[in-house]
Protein backbone atom coordinates (compact mmCIF):
# COMPACT_ATOMS: atom_id res chain seq x y z
CA UNK A 1 0.00 0.00 0.00
CA UNK A 2 1.25 3.22 -0.80
CA UNK A 3 1.68 6.34 1.76
CA UNK A 4 -0.81 9.23 1.71
CA UNK A 5 1.14 10.96 -0.97
CA UNK A 6 1.53 7.77 -3.17
CA UNK A 7 4.90 7.29 -2.99
CA UNK A 8 6.29 4.22 -0.74
CA UNK A 9 5.50 4.10 2.81
CA UNK A 10 8.64 4.78 4.74
CA UNK A 11 8.20 6.60 8.74
CA UNK A 12 10.69 9.05 7.21
CA UNK A 13 8.40 10.33 4.50
CA UNK A 14 5.43 11.03 7.08
CA UNK A 15 3.40 10.13 4.84
CA UNK A 16 1.58 8.06 6.70
CA UNK A 17 -1.24 7.65 9.27
CA UNK A 18 -0.92 5.09 12.74
CA UNK A 19 -3.70 3.30 14.61
CA UNK A 20 -3.22 5.70 17.36
CA UNK A 21 -3.17 9.16 15.75
CA UNK A 22 -5.45 11.39 17.46
CA UNK A 23 -8.48 11.20 14.91
CA UNK A 24 -8.57 14.76 13.72
CA UNK A 25 -4.91 14.39 12.52
CA UNK A 26 -5.86 11.62 10.70
CA UNK A 27 -8.74 13.29 9.07
CA UNK A 28 -6.79 16.45 8.16
CA UNK A 29 -4.11 13.66 6.30
CA UNK A 30 -6.75 12.31 4.33
CA UNK A 31 -8.44 16.07 3.68
CA UNK A 32 -4.76 16.81 2.06
CA UNK A 33 -4.40 13.52 -0.25
CA UNK A 34 -3.60 14.10 -3.48
CA UNK A 35 -6.61 13.07 -6.27
CA UNK A 36 -6.49 12.42 -9.51
CA UNK A 37 -3.54 15.14 -10.80
CA UNK A 38 -5.79 15.92 -14.61
CA UNK A 39 -8.93 16.83 -12.75
CA UNK A 40 -7.63 20.29 -11.69
CA UNK A 41 -11.54 21.89 -11.55
CA UNK A 42 -14.65 20.57 -10.62
CA UNK A 43 -15.67 20.98 -13.67
CA UNK A 44 -14.10 18.74 -14.89
CA UNK A 45 -14.42 15.26 -15.19
CA UNK A 46 -11.78 12.73 -12.98
CA UNK A 47 -10.57 8.68 -12.94
CA UNK A 48 -10.93 6.99 -9.88
CA UNK A 49 -8.79 4.73 -11.06
CA UNK A 50 -6.15 7.68 -10.75
CA UNK A 51 -7.00 8.83 -7.84
CA UNK A 52 -4.97 7.37 -4.16
CA UNK A 53 -9.07 8.55 -2.05
CA UNK A 54 -10.06 5.23 -4.82
CA UNK A 55 -7.87 2.87 -3.23
CA UNK A 56 -9.48 3.76 0.48
CA UNK A 57 -12.39 3.44 -1.13
CA UNK A 58 -11.94 -0.22 -2.15
CA UNK A 59 -10.97 -1.18 1.31
CA UNK A 60 -13.55 1.55 3.25
CA UNK A 61 -16.84 1.64 0.90
CA UNK A 62 -19.68 -0.40 0.35
CA UNK A 63 -20.58 -1.29 -3.08
CA UNK A 64 -23.21 1.80 -3.23
CA UNK A 65 -20.56 4.47 -1.86
CA UNK A 66 -18.41 3.07 -4.58
CA UNK A 67 -20.87 3.59 -7.25
CA UNK A 68 -21.40 7.29 -6.02
CA UNK A 69 -18.02 7.84 -5.93
CA UNK A 70 -17.28 7.07 -9.67
CA UNK A 71 -20.09 8.33 -11.18
CA UNK A 72 -19.62 11.46 -9.33
CA UNK A 73 -16.18 12.01 -9.89
CA UNK A 74 -16.29 10.43 -13.68
CA UNK A 75 -19.88 12.67 -13.88
CA UNK A 76 -18.47 16.22 -12.09
CA UNK A 77 -21.21 15.13 -9.96
CA UNK A 78 -19.27 16.08 -6.83
CA UNK A 79 -15.68 17.46 -5.99
CA UNK A 80 -12.85 16.09 -4.50
CA UNK A 81 -13.34 17.31 -0.75
CA UNK A 82 -16.78 15.47 -1.20
CA UNK A 83 -15.38 11.92 -2.16
CA UNK A 84 -13.14 12.00 0.44
CA UNK A 85 -15.50 12.29 3.21
CA UNK A 86 -17.55 8.79 3.40
CA UNK A 87 -13.62 7.17 3.78
CA UNK A 88 -12.80 9.69 5.99
CA UNK A 89 -16.06 8.76 8.03
CA UNK A 90 -15.57 5.04 8.00
CA UNK A 91 -11.82 5.56 8.72
CA UNK A 92 -12.76 7.21 11.95
CA UNK A 93 -15.42 4.93 12.88
CA UNK A 94 -13.03 2.14 12.81
CA UNK A 95 -10.49 3.54 14.63
CA UNK A 96 -12.86 5.09 17.19
CA UNK A 97 -13.29 1.20 18.00
CA UNK A 98 -9.05 0.67 18.13
CA UNK A 99 -8.73 4.01 20.54
CA UNK A 100 -11.44 2.90 22.69
CA UNK A 101 -9.88 -0.44 23.60
CA UNK A 102 -6.41 0.98 23.69
CA UNK A 103 -7.51 2.90 26.59
CA UNK A 104 -8.89 0.27 28.58
CA UNK A 105 -4.96 -0.81 28.42
CA UNK A 106 -3.45 2.07 28.94
CA UNK A 107 -5.55 2.31 31.92
CA UNK A 108 -5.28 -0.78 33.70
CA UNK A 109 -2.29 -2.03 34.11
CA UNK A 110 -3.16 -4.50 36.61
CA UNK A 111 -5.45 -6.23 33.62
CA UNK A 112 -2.20 -6.02 31.09
CA UNK A 113 0.07 -7.54 33.70
CA UNK A 114 -2.63 -10.40 34.44
CA UNK A 115 -2.64 -10.74 30.09
CA UNK A 116 1.06 -11.11 30.51
CA UNK A 117 1.48 -13.62 33.23
CA UNK A 118 -0.83 -15.97 31.87
CA UNK A 119 -0.14 -15.95 28.53
CA UNK A 120 3.86 -16.21 29.46
CA UNK A 121 2.53 -19.20 31.52
CA UNK A 122 1.26 -20.96 28.64
CA UNK A 123 4.00 -20.61 26.77
CA UNK A 124 6.73 -21.82 29.30
CA UNK A 125 4.01 -24.96 29.73
CA UNK A 126 4.53 -25.43 25.87
CA UNK A 127 8.16 -25.11 25.62
CA UNK A 128 8.73 -27.00 28.66
CA UNK A 129 6.59 -29.81 26.73
CA UNK A 130 8.96 -28.99 23.24
CA UNK A 131 11.89 -29.84 25.56
CA UNK A 132 10.37 -32.57 26.99
CA UNK A 133 9.78 -34.26 23.30
CA UNK A 134 12.97 -32.61 21.77
CA UNK A 135 15.42 -34.71 24.83
CA UNK A 136 13.56 -37.92 24.16
CA UNK A 137 14.21 -38.03 20.27
CA UNK A 138 17.87 -37.22 20.98
CA UNK A 139 17.85 -39.51 24.01
CA UNK A 140 18.28 -36.75 26.55
CA UNK A 141 17.82 -36.84 30.10
CA UNK A 142 18.16 -33.68 31.68
CA UNK A 143 14.85 -32.00 30.84
CA UNK A 144 12.68 -34.66 31.83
Amino acid sequence: MLGLDGQKMPKSYDNMSSLREPLEQISEKISTMPTDSARVRLSGPGDPEKCLVWQLHLTYSDQDIKEWATQGCQNTGIGCLECKKPVNDAIKAELELIHKEAEQFENDHDFVRSILLERGEKARESVRETLVEASLAIDLSVWQ
